[in-house]
């Protein structure tokens, strides 16, 4: 574990532990602590009990982390932390351990006295993965004894028992999520892969291993990064061709927070942010974040008149100085004070000024040692800003021609009658022929077709000066109404349904894909407030006399033709593979695809920036060999080909 963290005093027993709360009504409305009982949820038990393992590690007492997805998706997660307190706490007359996983609000980090640092703020992660759970099973190894509790469904079916001796200390809990909570119960080890991943490169010495035992689907992987954030921006950046070498690395700490920073700069036009505090991801970002953005534009914009590569009145903005940047921020604090639930915004106002200290003092020294990349890293800024120029000249002869911000919307747009943008939705469709029968099959109060054509901007290769005036995109920047890039404002969405409608094949795939790009890089709170959508037309139509169905998948077809033929088995089907959009009737197009009551939606979720981020430049940058490795790993997957 790094340094800079201090070990707590080995005092931590059942003193340490307070009560807020009784455990209740967890199983009835899972969502509020878990978020959704979906996969996302499935996952977050697992994330929860490792955090209380990670909690150790901060505190210096743990070095070693083993989750295990075991057959049956049975969970095991092993530390070899000090081991949950097993004596009696005061408040409840009960042990600490058995306090920990049946008490709502209840564990170590309220105190201040049995955690420095901390991810876990309300104590419910324990108690709520044991009430979400069919059986768990905690084993303490403390005090020379080996300690074990069970429970069912969060209630106890084992008091506390030693069940042996021990040389080590820790603990190891077991658990089966509950078949009557969660919609699925099938863990996805590359989920988990990539979330312990991401805390073993936060934590720099932790050791954490992922092991799959499942039959048929066996893996084991085992991560540790003694170069800490360091080694992940590496990681991130190693699909991108950075433009200096070293991975710029800038520490410090004041009284009890400390804060680090790795930064790279790659050839590429995106920035990427990854912001944690105490472990915790901080997509909203927060006062770390601010800290760090203020303090680099100005080192840059000093460095530059410093050095005369920048003149007297010219300066580079925070978005220009940005561009092709890679970082990771991690903040450790005693307080954390998280807006809002999910812990998605850090509002410590202290730690933006250390941030900001630590970058000006620490990034100057850096570029004063090293002028070569300090200049590199400028003349990207000078040419992002020129850039940036000509997209504000660009945008800026768009208006006049009232494109953008003007009253005309697009020529191409079929537009709904409904006004309020909560109850509409827009489908962007891929030709003229599927949008004609989209307009003919549409609900017209609620329900807005904007028609593409043609070969779109792969966004993933060009600068914003590019992309502003493009007559592909204008369209669909003008049609949503809510700006693109920094001056994206969600408020000023005409729909609160963005959905893209492709043909259910490789060319329908690419424009799905050109599209999600062009929002990810330039509309990203489209993505993350809930709005786009994919269209799922269907891939089969079964038709016996005058009954016709539709199928969505290979198994979904099976079924129907079953079902058509009869009991009997020998009922004559017609099966044909779907063609285009454009080839169904309006009718067919509104009952498959566009009915509110029938259609299938997926809405674009994101979960993972940095694979996101990942995936986009793999399919959509300029290297080629990523992209063959993606598509030589991932073939086997593939299914309903249609070429």
């Amino acid at each position: 574990m790094s340094d800079m963290i201090n070990k707590m005093p080995q005092e931590y027993d059942a003193s340490q532990i307070q009560v807020l709360e009784g455990l209740e009504a967890v199983r009835k409305r899972p969502g509020m602590y878990i978020g959704t009982t979906s996969a996302s949820g499935l996952h977050h038990l697992v994330y929860e009990i490792v955090d209380n393992a990670i909690d150790e590690a901060l505190a210096g007492f743990c070095d070693d982390i083993t989750v295990i997805i075991g057959e049956g998706d049975i969970i095991t997660v092993i530390d070899n932390g000090r081991g949950i307190p097993v004596d009696i706490q005061e408040q409840t007359g009960k042990s600490a351990l058995e306090v920990v996983y049946t008490v709502l609000h209840a564990g170590g980090k309220f105190g201040g006295g049995g955690y420095k640092v901390s991810g876990g703020l309300h104590g419910v992660g324990a108690s709520v993965v044991n009430a979400l759970s069919e059986w768990l099973k905690v084993q303490v190894h403390r005090n020379g004894s080996i300690y074990e509790m069970r429970f069912n469904r969060g209630a106890i079916t084992q008091e506390l028992t030693v069940i042996g001796q021990t040389e080590r200390t820790g603990t190891t809990v077991t658990f089966k999520p509950d078949g009557e909570i969660f919609e699925e119960l099938a863990f996805s080890y590359e989920t988990l892969l990539v979330r312990m991943r991401e805390q073993a490169f936060l934590n720099a010495g932790l050791k954490i291993r992922t092991i799959d035992e499942r039959p048929g689907s066996e893996a084991k992987d085992e991560m540790c990064y003694a170069g800490g954030i360091r080694e992940f921006v590496t990681y991130i950046n190693r699909n991108k061709t950075p433009l200096h070498n070293d991975i710029i690395y800038l520490s410090g700490s004041r009284d009890d927070s400390i804060a680090e920073v790795a930064l790279q700069y790659n050839d590429s036009y995106n920035e990427l942010i990854l912001s944690f505090a105490n472990n915790i991801h901080t997509p909203e970002g927060g006062m770390h974040e601010t800290g760090l953005k203020t303090a680099l534009t100005r080192v840059l914009n000093d460095y530059g008149k410093k050095n005369n590569l920048l003149k007297n009145e010219d300066k580079v903005s925070g978005e220009d100085c940005r561009e092709g940047l890679t970082v990771v921020l991690s903040v450790k604090l005693i307080d954390a004070q998280f807006e809002g639930q999910t812990k998605a915004k850090l509002g410590n106002s202290e730690i933006r000024t250390l941030v900001d200290n630590i970058v000006s003092d620490k990034l100057m020294e850096y570029f004063e040692k090293n002028p070569a990349v300090a200049r590199t890293i400028l003349d990207k800024a000078i040419t992002a800003s020129r850039a940036r120029e000509a997209a504000r000249k660009a945008r800026e002869n768009i208006r006049r021609k009232n494109a953008l911000e003007g009253m005309a919307l697009p020529g191409k747009l079929s537009d709904c009658n409904e006004s309020d943008p909560a109850l509409t939705e827009i489908y962007i469709v891929e030709g003229d022929s599927a949008g004609g029968s989209a307009k003919g099959g549409r609900n017209s109060r609620f329900q807005a077709i904007l028609p593409l054509w043609g070969k779109m901007l792969n966004v993933e290769k060009a600068r914003a000066d590019k992309v502003y005036g493009n007559d592909k995109l204008t369209p669909v920047i003008t049609a949503l109404g809510a700006g693109i890039g920094e001056d994206f404002d969600a408020s000023k969405l005409r729909y609160h349904k963005v959905i893209i409608m492709a043909d259910a094949d490789v060319d329908g795939s690419h424009i799905r894909t050109l599209l999600l790009t062009f929002f990810f890089r330039f509309m990203r709170p489209l993505i993350d407030g809930g709005f786009v959508y994919a269209a799922q037309p269907p891939l089969y139509k079964l038709v016996r006399g005058k009954t016709v169905r539709y199928a969505f998948s290979d198994d979904q077809r099976d079924q129907i033709s079953a079902e058509l033929r009869g009991e009997d088995g020998k009922g004559k089907v017609d099966i044909s593979r779907n063609k285009g959009l454009g080839e169904m009737d309006p009718h067919e197009l509104w009952e498959t695809t566009m009915n509110p009551e029938t259609r299938i939606l997926k809405r674009i979720e994101l979960t993972d920036a940095v694979k996101a981020d990942e995936i986009f430049t793999v399919l959509m940058g300029e290297k080629v060999e990523p992209r063959k490795e993606f598509i030589e790993k991932n073939a086997k997957y593939v299914v309903n080909l249609d070429v």
